[in-house]
């Protein structure tokens, strides 16, 4: 009697590259709704303009390098570059910030080095940064929390330039909870009065709190499928913590709270979407929290002394450099080999 037989792996796969974009995404929609909430449409118009160019020059590219291009879009990494760049971007910024923001990512940041699998940089966050250095003053245009204008109204000032009637563009935007404690200390202020401005809420600035939250909420969803190491988000956030915590102690009315600094900017979206990028990110367990550590306290570092209020984008690219390093001398040791001994 003859019986069928079938080829190895035996086992289904359950942790593949669409099934892991899949969940990134749906992790991501709790801290989109929250910010679309608190900034406004332009946070969805960034989001379709980034992923439609995202998945416009991921074809092109891979039509011109004469590769499959449905399988390369079908992964769905190519959508999560441009949700995670479109998330970070102000939402009242024009729209062909996005576009060349993901255009670099993309094309130079992913392809010129390869494709996925073999870029050495996050391409997302080399996207925000290269916009970031070009076009600064449209990096800034963040809506006032918790009173953004109508869809109409951002729809107008996005693609045509258009402002309401009787309105300024400093009327309708201001600055980030860190850009001012950054500004009003260099004018001799104390935190104490800084956080005394309605901008801040309870723990951190109005809204960006509550972001925060939400995206933690969406990171400890991965955490709990196992899409995502959990050693990355704890050295990332465990670290910046530490550094906040020392300085706090030592002069609370310079130095903001562990707190602060955890759940402003993208403290969160970066600790659990953006830095364990598994392809840029150290892959050693031991290497996976060097890295994330080397994050949080190089955050803390451009948010405190640098020139930018935000780090994480700098902090992520600066350690997606030490990754090969860092698991250099990390490895695990090789069964039937002492410690110490050369396994190579």
């Amino acid at each position: 009697m003859e019986f069928r037989t079938w080829s190895s792996p035996h086992l289904p796969v359950s942790d593949s590259v669409p099934a892991m974009m899949r969940w990134v995404m749906l992790a991501l929609v709790p801290g989109v709704a929250c910010a679309w909430w608190v900034f406004g449409w332009g946070i969805l118009i960034n989001l379709p303009l980034a992923c439609l160019t995202a998945v416009a020059a991921e074809g092109l590219i891979m039509v011109l390098r004469r590769r499959p291009v449905l399988p390369a879009l079908g992964d769905g990494s190519v959508i999560v570059t441009g949700m995670l760049l479109a998330i970070a971007l102000p939402p009242l910024t024009p729209w062909w910030i996005p576009v060349i923001g993901t255009l670099f990512a993309v094309l130079i940041a992913k392809h010129l080095y390869g494709g996925i699998g073999y870029n050495p940089f996050n391409p997302a966050m080399a996207g925000y940064v290269v916009l970031l250095i070009s076009f600064p003053l449209e990096m800034t245009l963040w809506s006032t929390p918790g009173e953004p204008l109508g869809l109409a109204d951002t729809l107008a000032l996005v693609f045509v330039g258009h402002l309401p009637d009787g309105m300024t563009l400093d009327a309708l935007t201001m600055a980030t909870p860190m850009d001012a404690i950054k500004t009003r200390l260099g004018l001799s202020e104390t935190l104490t009065e800084i956080h005394a401005t309605p901008l801040f809420g309870h723990i951190a600035g109005v809204g960006w709190e509550w972001i925060n939250a939400w995206f933690l909420l969406g990171g400890l969803l991965l955490l709990r499928l196992k899409v995502i190491p959990w050693q990355i988000p704890a050295g990332m956030l465990s670290a910046l913590a530490a550094i906040a915590f020392v300085f706090y102690a030592v002069n609370p009315d310079v130095y903001s709270s562990p707190l602060f600094h955890l759940f402003s900017g993208a403290t969160m979206l970066g600790a659990f979407f953006i830095a364990t990028d598994p392809v840029t990110a150290s892959t050693t367990p031991r290497g996976r929290f060097f890295f994330g550590a080397g994050i949080g306290l190089l955050t803390y570092v451009i948010r405190t002394w640098g020139n930018y209020p935000e780090g994480i984008a700098f902090a992520v690219l600066l350690m997606n450099m030490t990754a090969p390093t860092i698991d250099y001398y990390t490895r695990p040791r090789v069964f039937g080999h002492d410690k110490g001994e050369n396994t190579d």
